[in-house]
């Protein structure tokens, strides 16, 4: 990659960049070299590898799929210390997968993509250090958890105590002996106060909206567990394939529907989890109002346990207001707190912005998505030419391991980077088959629990229509990995120097 457009390029030649080195980006750059490209690099804003493992270092943080699976298919790792293994383990293990995979070098940190523009049948790109670049093919691979919700609380800012959200982790902040104030019960929020409670001074949870909550027990692998992982790797596959056959097999049953006994399964994990709460005033304030699936289930063998330690408070009355010395709400009480932690979660809709695209004719991205976010199959977008996405919108997240879906989307991608580079062409979705493709997603996916569930989560859009594929894993795999059918795309000869 070089800040000029180089001349003399060979046909079939073709420079890639990929903005991301998390889990998407390092797989992506994998298979471009293993499929013979490699002039490409990958802009990482951070300063290592990891992406959103990277960015959350919160305490308590795991991962809410088995790690045997929760792992690239072709990459397996004999070491994970538990079956839901912690964050830094999966950080380190991507780390692991750069290096042994030889794209580490190809990875320029410190590097954040502000802008993005498709002039001269390439893409200019810009770093908000002002140096640009070019490439012919633009891949974002910035997942959909890394752009912080911050609540619209009055006087947020006015919080005297330490203050900040889960995703930007102030580890010189002491914890111990504090009185902790956390916003929200999602996933992040029950991993910390099952790690906190005990430990502060008084935890303090303002809950919202109740989580249903699956048991889920966390055995650590011993240490001759391990060596015999790592002495016979067929074990590995097996853990692999099993771990993938029960998860599919729950998501397409209970969330998909397809399955009466995966879902009364389901059903029974998480009221039968919830029973273990042993006062009834406390377990009313935990039971959802929604189907179990409507949102994402949270994973935690601790967080009821942690709940009901003597120095934890659930609080269900409405936020009004944060104060100098705490969170006020409409009963009029004041919490008094010494830190305050926003376990808010994401913009999940923003995907790869605040980063500005315009493509072909001068189309904005943000014109386009003014509505909602669209996408041609997951990972590419009208008037966007050779601009292709992993996880992108409507992509499985919610019902699948992001690991798989990201492998299906990219050795789909790799198709079509195949046809752009041997024919000399820029790809992009046409817009009629866009939109009818998305009419079926979303007509579909309003027939989901997650949308007939009776609960408002981050898996939908603005009208309420969740942004998930909504269609079982096997026809995921077979839409991706159909040949591209090009009368799907607009098709442009892309002018491509030949040396003399």
């Amino acid at each position: 990659m070089t800040g000029q457009t180089p001349q003399g390029q060979d046909q079939g030649h073709v420079r890639i960049a990929i903005i991301g080195a998390g889990m998407g980006g390092v797989l992506m750059a994998i298979k471009l070299k293993e499929a013979g490209f490699t002039d490409f690099v990958i802009l990482e804003k951070g300063d290592r590898v990891g992406g959103t493992w990277r960015e959350n270092t919160y305490p308590g943080l795991h991962c809410d799929f088995p790690s045997h699976f929760y792992s690239y298919s072709f990459f397996q790792n004999p070491n994970w210390s538990r079956r839901f293994s912690p964050g830094p383990e999966i950080r380190e293990y991507l780390e692991s997968a750069a290096h042994v995979f030889g794209v580490h070098d190809a990875i320029r940190f410190n590097s954040k993509v502000v802008d993005g523009q498709w002039e001269n049948d390439a893409w200019t790109i810009t770093l908000d250090s002002g140096e640009t670049l070019v490439a012919d093919i633009l891949i974002t691979a910035t997942g959909y958890l890394h752009v912080p919700n911050f609540p619209d609380i009055a006087g947020l800012e006015s919080f005297a105590g330490a203050k900040f959200h889960t995703a930007q982790w102030d580890h010189a902040v002491p914890l111990a002996d504090k009185r902790i104030g956390i916003i929200g019960t999602g996933s992040t929020a029950t991993q910390l106060v099952a790690e906190l409670a005990g430990k502060a001074a008084k935890l303090t949870v303002f809950q919202r909206t109740p989580q249903w909550v699956a048991q889920q027990d966390n055995p650590a692998y011993t240490e001759e567990e391990k060596a015999a992982f790592a002495a016979d790797p067929s074990l590995l596959a097996k853990m692999y394939q099993d771990e993938k056959a029960e998860m599919v097999t729950l998501a397409d049953g209970a969330i998909l529907g397809g399955n009466a006994d995966a879902r009364a399964f389901l059903e029974g994990n998480v009221r039968g989890n919830l029973a273990r709460v042993k006062d009834p005033e406390l377990r009313a304030k935990l039971t959802p109002d929604y189907a179990p699936g409507c949102k994402r289930i949270v994973i935690s063998p601790r967080f009821y346990e942690a709940i009901q330690d003597p120095g934890c408070e659930l609080v269900t009355d409405r936020i009004t207001a944060v104060e100098p010395g705490g969170v006020r709400t409409d009963d009029g009480a004041l919490h008094e707190l010494d830190v305050l932690v926003l376990a808010t979660g994401y913009d999940t809709q923003a995907y790869f912005r605040p980063l500005r695209l315009t493509g072909a004719g001068g189309r904005r991205i943000e014109d386009i998505w003014c509505e909602r976010p669209v996408a041609f199959r997951t990972m590419t977008v009208p008037h966007m030419p050779n601009f292709f996405m992993v996880e992108g919108p409507f992509s499985p997240i919610g019902n699948v391991c992001a690991f798989l879906t990201a492998e299906l989307q990219v050795a789909h991608i790799i198709k079509l980077i195949h046809i752009a580079a041997d024919e000399s062409v820029a790809l992009s979705p046409r817009e009629d088959a866009t939109a009818a493709l998305l009419a079926t997603y979303r007509d579909a996916a309003r027939t989901t629990i997650w949308a007939t569930g009776g609960c408002v989560s981050w898996y939908q859009d603005s009208e309420g229509v969740p942004t998930l594929y909504p269609f079982p894993n096997q026809t995921f795999e077979a839409e991706m990995t159909a040949d591209p059918d090009l009368a799907e795309y607009v098709v442009t000869p892309r002018r491509v120097e030949v040396p003399a």
